[in-house]
């Protein structure tokens, strides 16, 4: 990781869960990182305890609605002003609505898409062409996934939400190929976890609370920090290896 000293990271959705335990793992090695959410009261709280544990690197928060491409610009306009460009582009940012296929309402699968999907593209057309900009050729793009897109799990809530990360594997390949096709050592991997213990369940069954705490209970899930590693260890690569995909589950999960 000592080549990432100094340089500059974006984590979105970095409020809580994945994203604020990625934010904390990349400040702790020493990198600047912006932390993005709608709500950046968290994240000036992390920033605070990072800084009093004495990290070497530090975590500026940046307020922003994902869904809304302007907000998105003007960001990255903001960073290349601040802090001259992004680096490393974690794409971590990511929601599901209890949304059948027969039944649901288009407002939340509209909402999964925009977040899910579209928001990841325009933040990494957005972080390559500052690492063009400025030629950086060994930047990366760290899309988090999940297992959702790699099978399609047999219940209704959550079949939307699969095909929103279906298309993340789809995407993370294609962004490789097309940086091959760029003559560009700029890297792109997806982490895929299976079940983590954060407030998504919560966020995703608002309206049934029990069956939330039921994901977590009926087994030892993934922690927040071991998707933080997982990130980590891909960051810490050879610059000649290509980390695709990794794939993790809660050795107690089924599917």
């Amino acid at each position: 990781m000592e080549r990432w000293k100094g340089r500059v990271a974006l984590v979105t959705g970095a409020s809580v869960g994945i994203g604020a335990a990625v934010a904390r793992a990349l400040v702790q090695q020493g990198m600047k990182v912006v932390g993005c959410a709608r709500n950046v009261d968290k994240i000036e709280k992390l920033s605070a305890e990072c800084q009093s544990a004495g990290y070497s690197g530090t975590l500026i928060p940046y307020k922003c609605d994902l869904s809304n491409e302007e907000e998105i610009l003007s960001m990255f306009s903001a960073i290349k002003t601040l802090h001259k460009g992004v680096d490393v582009c974690i794409n971590n940012a990511g929601l599901a609505h209890n949304e059948p296929l027969l039944s649901g309402k288009t407002e939340g699968w509209r909402n999964m898409i925009d977040v899910n999907v579209l928001a990841l593209c325009i933040c990494t057309r957005e972080a390559y062409k500052s690492m063009k900009e400025r030629n950086v050729d060994d930047g990366h793009i760290i899309n988090v996934n999940s297992m959702g897109g790699h099978r399609v799990v047999a219940s209704a809530d959550e079949h939307f939400y699969c095909a929103t990360k279906y298309a993340v594997t789809a995407l993370t390949e294609g962004i490789r190929q097309e940086l091959r096709e760029a003559n560009t050592h700029v890297r792109a991997t997806c982490i895929s976890p299976g079940v983590v213990e954060t407030e998504f369940a919560f966020r995703h069954h608002n309206s049934d609370p029990e069956k939330a705490a039921g994901v977590y209970e009926s087994m030892k899930c993934l922690k927040a920090e071991d998707i933080a590693s997982a990130v980590i260890f891909v960051l810490s690569a050879p610059s000649h290896v290509q980390i695709g995909d990794v794939q993790m589950r809660p050795v107690e999960q089924v599917s």
